[in-house]
């Protein structure tokens, strides 16, 4: 499992490459791409904020 700031990172590259395409469909899939990444994000922290016990090294830290 990854920490909440991987996913975020992820998003954010799907968002730099989004810029770079035309509008269209795979702009469109990479968005679409940023939003679950993010919502991974909120989950992971959601799951940590129920249950520290589970936070990753570093992971507390990052809150």
């Amino acid at each position: 499992m990854k920490k909440a700031s991987e996913y975020r990172k992820h998003a954010e590259e799907c968002r730099v490459l989004a810029k770079q395409v035309p509008e269209g469909p795979q702009r469109d899939q990479l968005l679409e791409m940023a939003r679950t990444w993010d919502n991974l994000a909120n989950d992971r922290d959601a799951l940590i904020q129920k249950h520290p016990e589970l936070a990753l090294p570093d992971e507390k830290s990052e809150r």
